[in-house]
């Protein structure tokens, strides 16, 4: 997997049934417009921000919960082909009529993979990250990425995935760049960590935090900016047929 397209939206609570549905409707048009996995994750553990938050970022309401969804593609190219096929299917269309949620506050975009550790398989419970890193740290981040990958496995992750923003856009109400107040010369970077359980995460992090290999050398992105918080998989349809 070389590309994805990743999504932050909020959704009514009450919504969730009616969200996961939409999802299952849409989710065999992406695979065959191109696509190779489309996941849909619902806030568990998403904590507010001293700075920002996944909250702040589709300015969610007190009724709405967050969701950190992607689109897995093989190519930029494949992706953008998708996108084509999406805007002249009429079943999509009819589809955009009934979205059980605000789509003017969804952020979303194209990342470029950088960093793909492990696996794809059935997970059980899903980090989301999103950060600001400087263009010029690219080659940093991704030996930052590369490193923690390993050690997360360690830890009981079953994949890390790291993201870097390559077609990104400047949305009216939000978008990522304000999500994580992105300064010029900064990239967007998306990213995940599939934990086999929300126990098995909080085990792995335990450990993370206390092995002293996870402080070392210096972060090549303002740590301060990251938005994350944990989430529950509602939907996860891979070219596999796996629902």
């Amino acid at each position: 997997m070389t590309y994805i397209e990743g999504f932050v939206v909020a959704v009514p609570a009450a919504n969730k049934e009616a969200y996961r549905q939409h999802a299952a409707t849409a989710a065999p048009l992406f695979l065959q417009f191109g696509a190779t996995r489309l996941v849909e994750c619902w806030g568990d553990d998403v904590p507010d921000g001293k700075i920002n938050d996944f909250k702040g970022s589709v300015k969610a309401k007190d009724d709405e919960i967050v969701l950190f969804s992607w689109i897995e593609f093989p190519s930029r190219q494949v992706r953008d082909s998708a996108h084509q096929k999406m805007m002249a299917d009429p079943r999509m269309e009819e589809m955009s009529k009934t979205m059980p949620f605000d789509a003017m506050r969804m952020i979303f975009g194209g990342f470029e993979v950088v960093g793909d550790d492990g696996a794809t398989a059935t997970m059980g419970y899903v980090d989301g990250m999103v950060c600001a890193v400087p263009h010029d740290n690219r080659a940093a981040y991704e030996k930052f990425s590369s490193r923690n990958g390993d050690l997360l496995k360690e830890f009981g992750a079953t994949r890390v995935v790291d993201a870097w923003g390559d077609d990104v856009p400047v949305g009216k109400i939000t978008d990522f760049q304000r999500a994580v107040m992105a300064q010029e010369g900064e990239k967007v970077v998306y990213s995940w960590i599939e934990w086999p359980s929300r126990e098995a995460r909080d085990a792995g992090w335990a450990r993370a935090m206390s092995d002293p290999r996870m402080m070392e050398g210096e972060m090549p992105f303002d740590g301060s900016r990251m938005i994350h918080g944990g989430f529950r998989p509602i939907l996860d349809v891979q070219e596999t047929g796996h629902a």
